[in-house]
């Protein structure tokens, strides 16, 4: 006998702004205030909304599964990518790379000068890599040995590192949310890129100042370098180092330059990094594949040296993987229900200037990043619900590309529950709620996108005689 299929009906805003308060707070009250984990959180808030889709909402269990199991099979790549940086920053640290990386460092950077030059060489290499996860897991992991031989905290050090990776991953080309923000609003690539050139700047500029500040309160001449002398020996008698391991991330590098998928050139890297620890660190197949699953241990003297060269490993990724589960399992339900669409529409009935529709969908993907924790639906589901305003309102499409970018990117790695969060964590091995106050650029573009909002300044209309053409008003 077939079942009759029931009338599903969408929830009511306060039915949708109940349960999204409660998820939210679930996961504030747990992640903040009991500094727990967000996995249980983000699983009971998912079972709850659930049940009363089931219940009173009119779904059946198969729609629910059927929307978690095509949310986690969109994410089965970024599943692989957490796997291979794990085994990456295993071997490159085993190999001697990073070793080799703090060592050289260490000799060239000026203490005074280092956040900001950490902030824009991390910058430099997401824009040709196209990848924040890639700069943070390599370079970023550099800089962080470097700036604890310079005595700078490591969660400022990790606040610049941040930084640059996510301007770098906003304006380029080969980022897959910079190519995600114009298809969704409607907007052109690269003029999505001219547009957000503006906002971007102003935000890196602001955010290098505040370093360079921070910069000279730690490197100025009272500043302890003993720790610098300690590093270099630690390093010069636990590995063999060589100008030769510095090719292996030029040829990351290169690759991100070259357009190559992501997968195939970090396991490269992976490659190439085993290699050198055969054939440099004298290392053999099995102390390497041990490496590989569990991350790698340095042995010292140093307490210091032994948590900063340490780390790596598919199994250390584990954490970051089970929860990018939970995250998407959550998000997926709320898709799904249609609760943050009715939420989102309620919104832009207070949205009267342009200044306040950029508002709205500035706070509307921030809100969406933190119930959701996940940068794609912050990116697709407010793209989706303000495009056709845009449009009535006569704004060029980039003005949506733009906003979108300025809240839902940069911010995604500062809820601790998201994907990107956790990949910085598992990368870096620092608490998201310790780096997240020193993110200057992820905490200011959102601002300056509704400054740029409410001032006019490079917000362009859509001429009618001419869609492509724009003008600005």
């Amino acid at each position: 006998m077939t079942k009759t299929r029931r009338a599903k009906r969408q929830p009511t805003a306060v039915e949708s702004l109940i349960f999204v308060s409660f998820s939210l707070g679930l996961l504030m009250y747990n992640v903040v205030f009991l500094k727990g984990d967000a996995h249980i959180p983000l699983i009971v808030a998912t079972a709850v909304i659930s049940v009363f889709a089931v219940v009173r909402l009119g779904y059946y269990w198969d729609d629910l599964m059927s929307a978690i199991g095509h949310g986690i099979k969109e994410i089965a790549v970024t599943l692989l990518i957490y796997g291979i940086i794990g085994m990456m920053i295993a071997s490159w640290i085993m190999s001697g790379i990073i070793p080799t990386l703090v060592f050289y460092g260490l000799k060239i950077l000026n203490p005074k000068f280092f956040l900001v030059m950490a902030m824009i060489i991390c910058a430099l290499v997401s824009v040709a890599t196209g990848s924040s996860w890639t700069t943070v897991g390599t370079m970023g992991v550099v800089f962080l040995s470097i700036g604890a031989g310079f005595g700078i905290p490591m969660p400022i050090t990790a606040g610049a590192a941040i930084s640059g990776a996510y301007f770098g991953d906003k304006i380029s080309p080969m980022s897959d949310t910079t190519n995600l923000a114009p298809a969704i609003s409607g907007s052109n690539l690269f003029d999505h890129i001219r547009h957000m050139m503006v906002s971007s700047g102003i935000s890196l500029i602001i955010a290098g100042i505040i370093y360079l500040f921070i910069g000279f309160k730690y490197g100025g001449s009272g500043a302890d370098l003993s720790m610098v002398a300690e590093i270099e020996e630690t390093i010069k008698s636990g590995f063999t180092l060589s100008p030769f391991l510095l090719l292996v991330p030029c040829v990351v590098i290169v690759m991100g330059i070259l357009r190559q998928p992501a997968v195939p050139s970090l396991f490269l890297g992976v490659v190439l990094g085993c290699i050198c620890c055969m054939v440099f660190q004298g290392a053999n197949f099995n102390d390497i594949q041990t490496s590989l699953q569990y991350g790698f241990e340095f042995e010292s003297d140093s307490e210091m040296m032994n948590s900063l060269l340490s780390g790596g490993g598919i199994q250390n990724m584990m954490w970051s993987m089970s929860l990018t589960i939970c995250a998407i399992c959550f998000g997926s339900v709320l898709d799904s229900t249609h609760m943050l669409h009715i939420l989102a529409s309620k919104v832009l009935t207070i949205a009267k200037s342009t200044g306040g529709l950029i508002a709205c969908v500035v706070f509307t993907c921030l809100g969406t990043n933190i119930i959701t924790g996940d940068q794609y639906l912050g990116i697709i589901l407010p793209g989706k619900m303000y495009r056709k305003e845009f449009e009535d309102r006569g704004l060029a499409p980039q003005n949506l590309s733009r906003a979108l970018e300025d809240s839902a990117t940069v911010t995604s790695p500062l809820v601790p529950w998201s994907s990107c969060a956790a990949v910085m964590v598992a990368a870096l091995g620092i608490p998201t709620i310790k780096y997240l106050p020193y993110c200057y650029l992820s905490l200011v573009s959102p601002l300056v996108s509704i400054f740029l909002g409410i001032t006019g300044i490079t917000i362009y209309k859509r001429a009618k005689e001419n869609k492509n053409v724009e003008t600005e008003e």
